[in-house]
């Protein structure tokens, strides 16, 4: 039975990445035997700009019947006049609430052939290999109410949690770290907001299920601190929505590029995958973009959703024999790019498709 990946590429550089992600994941699957049918729907501001909303309704109903679904990036300086619950990111939290996903995986991890693109010093950066964990279905993107009153001149949100859905993404997350270096850094704002007091005190009682599993709890403010001072510190970052958020992209300093981060959302109907950087529209089609977030993200369908685990390892491999090559893409580069070979988007994906063969 064929393995059924939707492709939602939306806005930007969007389709631009994932049209190489889903070429290598195509490569994979033909060489392992196995059958990969590969559909394609619209999401975010092209599905405003053709169906009248970000997330059309035909959209939702394939990605419901598909095994995994694989999104580009949604969002626009074209589209920022809307109001918020019409604009593409709209269509984004439509699509994760209806899949059901509640945990967002974010590795950040120090490449040796990046190490000097990262504005971290190499003894910070080099060996850290951190694993957020991210609660993607609550807080103050998903809290009611919400309101932005023109009228009187006012806006607010709600940041709202139950017992029940910090309990599951922890679960999560302490079942990924006695898999890994047995250690959870929760991150919450227990000084001063009662969700986080509820937040840790939830996750103490789960953590008491994962004995050989240590637990330790940072204030989100000291967190931010602390990732830049001594990242290989941490192995699972435990986070609810929006502190997850802003810590991961903040991550990619270690890494030294937002284009080299995977994510995978799970736990729901439907696996959701897609790599953390936005749709950067001043570079669409140009070439410039950096695919190798969007084909790591390729690794994550395999190996959390097609149950190919030895073919997730070989991509991530070939991601990194193409940078012992020393090919980069333009974000890849600091300084004059003396000594490297500066591919484009669709060229940095046909050497990493070299890789596999070899």
């Amino acid at each position: 039975m064929a393995f059924r990946l939707l492709v939602t590429a939306g806005d930007g550089i969007g389709p631009e990445v994932t049209r190489e992600a889903v070429t290598v994941l195509q490569q994979v699957f033909s060489r392992s035997g196995k059958s990969l049918e590969v559909s394609e729907k619209r999401i975010g501001g092209i599905g405003i700009d053709t169906d009248g909303t970000p997330l059309p309704q035909e959209t939702l109903e394939a990605a419901l019947g598909s095994d995994a679904v694989f999104l580009g990036a949604v969002g626009g300086t074209k589209w920022n006049g809307l109001p918020p619950n019409t604009r593409p990111e709209a269509g984004l939290l439509q699509l994760r609430a209806a899949l059901g996903g509640f945990a967002n995986l974010r590795p950040a991890f120090s490449i040796a052939e990046l190490a000097a693109n990262s504005p971290l010093k190499l003894e910070i950066v080099a060996g850290a290999d951190i694993l957020f964990v991210r609660e993607l279905l609550g807080g103050l993107y998903f809290g009611a109410p919400r309101e932005w009153n023109r009228g009187t001149g006012e806006a607010w949100n709600t940041m709202r949690y139950t017992r029940e859905e910090i309990v599951r993404v922890a679960r999560v997350a302490f079942e990924l770290a006695a898999k890994r270096g047995k250690k959870v850094t929760s991150v919450d704002k227990a000084n001063v907001l009662e969700v986080s007091q509820l937040w840790r005190a939830t996750v103490a009682e789960v953590a008491a299920e994962f004995p050989d599993v240590t637990l330790e709890h940072q204030l989100v403010d000291s967190m931010a601190m602390l990732l830049m001072m001594s990242p290989r510190n941490y192995d699972v970052v435990l986070t609810e929505n929006l502190f997850g958020d802003i810590l991961s992209d903040e991550s990619a300093v270690i890494t030294g590029s937002l284009g080299m981060l995977p994510s995978a959302t799970i736990g729901g109907k439907v696996n959701l995958y897609e790599p953390i950087h936005g749709s950067a529209p001043d570079i669409a089609g140009k070439g410039l973009a950096n695919p190798l977030g969007a084909i790591l993200t390729g690794a994550l369908v395999l190996r959390h959703s097609a149950d190919m685990e030895a073919e997730a390892a070989e991509v991530e491999t070939a991601v990194r024999k193409t940078l012992e090559m020393g090919f980069r893409t333009p974000d890849l580069v600091r300084g004059d790019g003396a000594g490297f070979k500066v591919l484009s988007t669709t060229e940095m994906g046909t050497k990493v498709r070299e890789m596999l063969h070899s």
